[in-house]
């Protein structure tokens, strides 16, 4: 597994949605996307997230970014989630874990001295021409819209 970095190309991608329609990276060409990958449906932290995008999400696309968000969970855990908290942009599936993997987050975590297997919560934001032009490690679940911002306010 090889570590990303901003510059590179991002690696192109197959995966289903939410809906069962197949999503490709390269579908996006032209367009700024924002690609967060993000532990678990229906998490504090997550839906917090989530939520920050859905409520962003109508400027981001005036601004020229599409969101795509990641996590293992099944389709029929995105379809509830998407539903639950009104999500207007795309949950894609990667339950056996290929993206996690092709984008470096699937990591080591700790959590009360026990160790195991996750998702580490990292935004990927690539430029029109697919390669990355940020990644934030911190995400800072109640702002990440305006993290994202930011980035592009210099």
């Amino acid at each position: 597994m090889s570590t990303l970095e901003t510059g590179n190309k991002a690696p192109d991608f197959s995966a289903r949605n939410q809906n069962g329609e197949t999503v490709h990276l390269s579908d996006f060409k032209g367009k700024k996307v924002i690609l967060y990958f993000y532990p678990k449906d229906n998490t504090p932290g997550c839906t917090t997230e989530a939520c920050n995008f859905r409520d962003n999400y109508q400027s981001l696309k005036k601004e020229g970014f599409e969101i795509l968000g990641v996590s293992i969970d099944t389709e029929s855990s995105h379809q509830k989630f998407t539903a639950k908290h009104e999500l207007p942009f795309q949950l894609l599936v990667d339950e056996d874990k290929s993206l996690v993997e092709k984008y470096g987050v699937w990591v080591e975590k700790n959590m009360y001295g026990k160790k195991y297997m996750g998702t580490a919560r990292t935004t990927f934001v690539i430029d029109e021409k697919g390669n990355i032009e940020h990644i934030i490690k911190k995400v800072d679940n109640k702002n990440a819209s305006q993290q994202i911002r930011d980035l592009y306010a210099k």
